[in-house]
């Protein structure tokens, strides 16, 4: 299971998050009851269980799992290329 599927069971108490058939990756999360606060919520946790910053402008393009795992990977990627240098 990603670390954003993981973070959003923790953050919701719901298992279906867990669970790629139930909601997929390019599921909008908004539309599948994740209330502005929780998504404000996951944002924090994806900053401290994963050490990215996540700006204003940064979460009005996050809208799914795929959106999220996409930019975990990105920046963690930029990361580690960055520290090498």
């Amino acid at each position: 299971m990603s670390v954003i599927r993981e973070l959003l069971v923790e953050l919701t108490g719901t298992a279906e998050f867990a669970d790629a058939g139930r909601v997929g990756d390019d599921v909008d999360l908004a539309a599948s009851g994740i209330d502005s606060g929780d998504l404000v919520r996951l944002v924090l946790l994806v900053e401290q269980r994963v050490g990215v910053e996540i700006t204003a402008d940064d979460m009005e393009e996050l809208r799914t799992i795929a959106d999220y795992e996409r930019f975990v990977a990105e920046r963690s990627d930029a990361g580690a290329g960055a520290g090498g240098a």
